[in-house]
């Protein structure tokens, strides 16, 4: 497939040769689903906690005398009907890891990309390279490429003042291209991609690497 490449004065440039295993894949909306939940289910740190009733630091002795009362039978102010008193139920720590296979995982990302090509928001661009972190130019030319749409600019590593320069803009998110997900790749309307960062996608994401 051949795809569009912008400057960053948003005209076309050139054009290059997609690799149709990655950009033209079978979309599995199902696989991105699951890809998606067990990233979301992974970033959870589990360190909830409550307290039942026989961890409430309060007196074993019966609250008042069983009759005569004209009250309910009590037998501790530890009682989760009380105020004070323990969480009946209550979450406790635990793991909400989940797995899956790597194979699985590499193929909700060759979905994403294939849907984000489909759906045209993905934006190529021959070169982000500044010399300096400059939010004021890197404002100007997400405007330019796709308006008042949020982005996300995918770069390499070692494009840092790039990254820098988006860092404080309110409508775009750089992100390594090391490290594509799905949560990422489909929370804004349009990605925006170097050159560069299209290489590093073609030599980890392509069928058999």
């Amino acid at each position: 497939m051949q795809f569009p490449v912008m400057n960053s004065a948003g005209r076309e440039v050139s054009q290059v040769e997609l690799p149709p295993d990655i950009f033209e894949a079978k979309i599995n909306v199902g696989l991105m689903h699951q890809a998606f939940v067990r990233q979301m289910a992974n970033a959870r740190q589990g360190s909830h906690n409550t307290r039942s009733r026989s961890e409430i630091r309060a007196t074993g002795a019966k609250w008042y005398r069983q009759k005569g009362t004209g009250r309910a039978r009590h037998g501790a102010q530890s009682a989760p009907i009380f105020v004070g008193g323990g969480l009946a139920h209550g979450p406790k720590p635990r793991d909400y890891t989940k797995k899956m296979p790597k194979k699985m995982r590499r193929g909700a990302i060759r979905s994403t990309l294939s849907a984000l090509v489909r759906d045209e928001q993905l934006v190529l661009v021959d070169s982000l390279d500044i010399d300096a972190p400059n939010t004021k130019a890197m404002r100007s030319l997400v405007e330019t490429l796709v308006g008042d749409q949020s982005a996300l600019i995918v770069l390499t590593a070692e494009q840092k003042s790039a990254r820098k320069s988006v860092s404080n803009l309110p409508n775009a998110h750089s992100l390594v291209v090391n490290y594509l997900n799905v949560r990422d790749l489909l929370k804004y309307d349009k990605v925006i991609m170097t050159l560069e960062a299209l290489e590093v996608v073609t030599s980890i994401w392509r069928v058999g690497a």
